[in-house]
């Protein structure tokens, strides 16, 4: 990483800790907020319980990119590349109608005061708690950001090739520990990767011509017919055994060799990491407990930006009054 971008998690880390965000925000402004986006977000889980998994991915490859601030929904311009089409996003991020559906709902009643970033953090939580997970109080006052960078994005997000040391040490510069990758990295839980992303696990681990040698058997043979070397890359498998589940099954499938990406089963190949792993694996409490913990430290990245509420998600306003953010 260069030195520019190592300047810049400093300034996201030492941010986090003066935004000031809290509990209950829109209580007076808004106070249907948050029950106007579970609303939104059961009826998407009626029609499609896939797009719950896409939504909850949006916190992660939101905050991790110049902070939560919604810079992830933003559409390409002629004069801006926005996040969308960034490395880590296209072909794999999925489900922006679900905000666009939850920002429409919340301008009928509340016009201009709930933020898209906000927006991302409580729909995160709902997809996890409304597909068996646990449930939390969130912290809300965010700014919409006024730009996007999908380079920015292609610096920062990891590949699903990434090992745990690369993991530990990325997470590491957003003051995130260990156990809150481990426990993050839970999100898989629920949802689906696309072949594309391990066709080379398949055929070419390492270079050496064959698959990862800590594949289950039984599970690689399963992987074989679903992605075989003449596949369409876009197919899709299950990240877990109870891929519209939100529990511990990832864990105990990561132990057991049945580790759908790269990224995920190295979390229990690699020592630093496969106690964490264990132990989820034993005790899902814990790993809900846990799990909570890191999503409220990752929505708490933040960097002193103008900002504003957006009226669309997609776009910046024509016409904003703009906000800096304030710190304590």
């Amino acid at each position: 990483m260069s030195p520019l971008f190592s300047l810049f998690l400093l300034h996201i880390i030492v941010s986090a800790a003066g935004a000031q965000l809290r509990p209950h925000y829109y209580s007076e402004s808004c106070p249907e907020a948050e029950a106007e986006v579970r609303h939104v977000m059961k009826k998407a889980l009626i029609r499609e319980p896939r797009s719950l998994a896409s939504v909850m991915r949006f916190q992660f490859h939101d905050c991790f990119v110049n902070g939560c601030d919604a810079s992830l929904l933003l559409d390409d311009t002629p004069t801006m590349l926005g996040e969308k089409l960034a490395l880590a996003n296209i072909n794999s991020l999925r489900s922006y109608e679900v905000v666009d559906e939850v920002k429409e709902a919340l301008e009928k009643v509340c016009p201009g005061i709930v933020s898209c970033a906000d927006i991302i953090i409580m729909a995160s939580k709902d997809a996890v708690a409304l597909t068996g997970g646990p449930d939390w109080e969130v912290k809300l006052g965010r700014l919409d950001s006024l730009s996007a960078s999908q380079e920015a994005s292609d610096n920062v997000m990891p590949s699903p090739r990434a090992n745990a040391s690369f993991l530990i040490d990325l997470f590491g510069k957003f003051n995130l520990s260990v156990k809150d990758l481990v426990a993050l990295s839970g999100s898989h839980s629920i949802g689906q990767a696309r072949c594309f992303s391990i066709m080379f696990r398949l055929y070419n681990q390492s270079g050496t011509g064959r698959p990862d040698p800590v594949f289950d058997p039984k599970f690689r043979e399963k992987l074989n017919k679903l992605c075989p070397l003449n596949v369409d890359q876009n197919v899709t498998g299950d990240l877990d055994a109870t891929p519209v589940v939100f529990d511990n099954q990832y864990f105990k499938d990561l132990v057991a060799g049945r580790g759908f990406l790269n990224s995920d089963q190295t979390l229990f190949t690699f020592p630093e990491t496969r106690a964490f792993v264990q132990l989820f694996s034993r005790d899902q409490h814990e790993f809900f407990k846990a799990f909570v913990e890191g999503m409220i430290k990752m929505g708490d990245l933040q960097v002193e930006q103008q900002g504003e509420v957006r009226r669309n998600c997609r776009v910046v306003n024509s016409r904003h009054p703009v906000t800096p953010r304030t710190c304590l």
